[in-house]
């Protein structure tokens, strides 16, 4: 039985019709047509599906559309608007060159993090971003990235 659900994203409200145990992920690719939260592993252990919710970096894959409620739901394409956050600038600055496929959970999962922790150590930062899977090999490039846009939001 399908239930209608109202939905704020990327400071959107939009509406959406489905079963309240169908994925968010669905919901933001599907109908809402949102390219950047990609479908991975579905099972919330790569993190191509993430998302904030109100600020929180989560798993789209694993989360039922209704449980959303009043949160604020924000995609990599709402994440810098109107400007760029500071780590989309810092991924561009230090050229971490991926296939695109797994960058929204890279890019998602780290500005999280940031913007709840300002001057993070390494070990800080390797932390947060355990978990996640990649296989371009650009993690270097990625935590010097994640340094970079701490030092300019820092």
């Amino acid at each position: 039985m399908t239930e209608k659900f109202s939905l704020n994203v990327n400071g959107k409200t939009q509406t959406v019709e489905a079963d309240p145990d169908m994925p968010l992920l669905y919901a933001l690719r599907n109908d809402l047509g949102l390219n950047n939260p990609q479908f991975g592993c579905g099972l919330a252990q790569c993190g191509a599906c993430t998302v904030h919710m109100d600020g929180n970096a989560i798993r789209s894959c694993i989360t039922p559309i209704s449980t959303v409620g009043d949160a604020k739901v924000v995609t990599m394409s709402g994440l810098g608007t109107p400007e760029p956050h500071p780590l989309q600038t810092a991924y561009v600055e230090e050229e971490v060159t991926q296939c695109g496929y797994c960058i929204n959970g890279w890019v998602m999962t780290g500005a999280a993090f940031l913007n709840k922790n300002k001057k993070p150590t390494e070990a800080q930062i390797k932390e947060a971003l355990s978990g996640l899977k990649c296989r371009c090999g650009t993690h270097m490039s990625i935590m010097r990235a994640m340094k970079r846009a701490a030092s300019m939001m820092g």
